[in-house]
């Protein structure tokens, strides 16, 4: 009924703003980029208000029923486990699924996929039944780890680890061609095709002559946190803990200023990151130690009997694209636009031809991925990410290193605390 109602309301919310579009053309909230941006998108954004109270009803049950409270470590594991199977088994049949459909030697995918989507549904049903109680184990897991290493109040954590696996909102990202920097974040539905997210950033482009890229997520730090359905352990528990960071953050100087600017966003998003992969790691050797990454063998060159064998020198990712970064903020600070956009192009198809299909290398891309220090080359010469990861090689713990970092608001004073903690002040 709610959802009736509020149709009813937009329409005439709808007609309302075509009126005041025609009477009064000169009003800048009809000429602006915002409202241009809006229309491009259009009926394509996220609802954050129905996830948020369909999350809302399933933790309810998850605190109604409380059944992790009275299980052995485990049987947890075991719970998690087997969740994380069916999200497998799911993935795997959506993956067959879309093929059928994709294949154009297939006349009636309908009919062809059928036995597949009857295993689907059963594989969801399974998935839904098991996830609230997945959920609040690995949420337990998380907050337990983040206990050990300092970050206990009032015999927990706060905020309190909270995450919903979910189908995650899609990112538009906007960025000016004359320099990489994130204008907007527009959360998309998730359910968009590789053509519709062409239409939207070639409308971008040429309505608003701006750089843009539709890019995908593992998680969104709302609350609770948005987490992609994965059936990877290692990657869930390092994601969790990653968004969990952001909400403690949101709560201190840093996180308040997240997008005060570029620098302290990517100050933000490298934080997150290291504390993602520490308490995420340390989760997993507690809580799955079957899971834990081998270690990358260790030779001993005095064991070595004879040189090896000069073999061809493989593609470097991380260092062909700093250096792809490097070359297009040279290009971009002289001014030579076109030419920049000739380059990336040209080393996109480069990536492509060597097994990494970037589906496009643009001035969005690098807004994006730039402000992750722990993506390979995408923040080129940027010293904002290298200087939090001396930060914390310089800490005496993560939560000490934490407690420095969230009091930063600038690029300077985070060289600041680098400085103290080397003992050069």
């Amino acid at each position: 009924m709610w959802r009736r109602r509020f149709v009813t309301i937009a329409k005439y919310l709808l007609v309302f703003s075509l009126f005041i579009a025609i009477v009064a053309p000169e009003w800048p909230a009809f000429q602006d980029e915002d409202h241009r941006l809006d229309t491009i998108v259009h009926l394509r954004d996220f609802d954050f208000l129905v996830w948020f109270l369909d999350a809302m009803v399933a933790k309810g049950s998850e605190r109604a029923g409380l059944g992790h409270a009275y299980l052995d470590q485990e049987t947890r594991k075991e719970v998690v486990l087997t969740y994380l199977d069916y999200v497998r088994d799911a993935r795997r049949l959506q993956g067959e699924i879309s093929l059928i459909y994709a294949d154009p030697e297939v006349d009636d995918p309908e009919a062809a996929s059928a036995a597949l989507r009857a295993q689907l549904a059963q594989a969801r049903a399974h998935m839904e039944q098991r996830q609230p109680l997945a959920e609040a184990i690995v949420q337990e897991q998380v907050s337990a780890v983040l206990v050990d290493e300092g970050f206990s109040l009032l015999d927990g954590v706060l905020p309190p680890v909270q995450m919903r696996m979910t189908a995650l909102p899609l990112i538009l990202i906007v960025s000016p061609r004359d320099q990489i920097r994130q204008l907007y974040g527009v959360p998309l539905v998730p359910e968009l095709t590789t053509p519709e997210m062409e239409s939207l950033e070639t409308a971008v482009y040429r309505q608003l002559d701006r750089s843009a890229l539709v890019v995908p997520i593992g998680g969104l730090g709302f609350y609770p946190a948005m987490i992609v359905e994965t059936s990877n352990v290692n990657f869930l528990a390092d994601v969790v803990a990653h968004e969990w960071a952001h909400h403690w953050l949101t709560l201190r100087p840093l996180g308040i200023r997240y997008l005060a600017t570029p620098e302290l966003r990517t100050i933000n998003e490298t934080v997150a990151s290291i504390l993602g992969e520490e308490i995420g790691a340390r989760v997993v050797q507690r809580f799955y130690p079957e899971f834990v990454p081998p270690e990358t063998p260790v030779v001993d060159a005095v064991e070595e009997a004879e040189p090896a064998p000069e073999e061809p020198p493989s593609f470097d990712f991380r260092a062909e694209m700093a250096a792809t970064r490097i070359r297009v903020d040279e290009l971009l600070a002289a001014g030579r636009l076109e030419e920049a956009e000739a380059y990336m192009e040209e080393r996109r198809r480069l990536f492509v031809a060597n097994g990494y299909p970037i589906r496009k290398l643009n001035q969005a891309y690098f807004a994006f991925y730039g402000a992750y220090a722990d993506t390979p080359g995408a923040a080129g010469d940027d010293p904002i990410g290298p200087a939090v990861l001396a930060l914390r090689e310089n800490s005496p713990s993560l939560h000490a290193f934490m407690t420095t970092v969230a009091r930063v608001t600038s690029a300077e004073e985070l060289e600041d605390a680098l400085a103290a903690a080397r003992g050069e002040h």
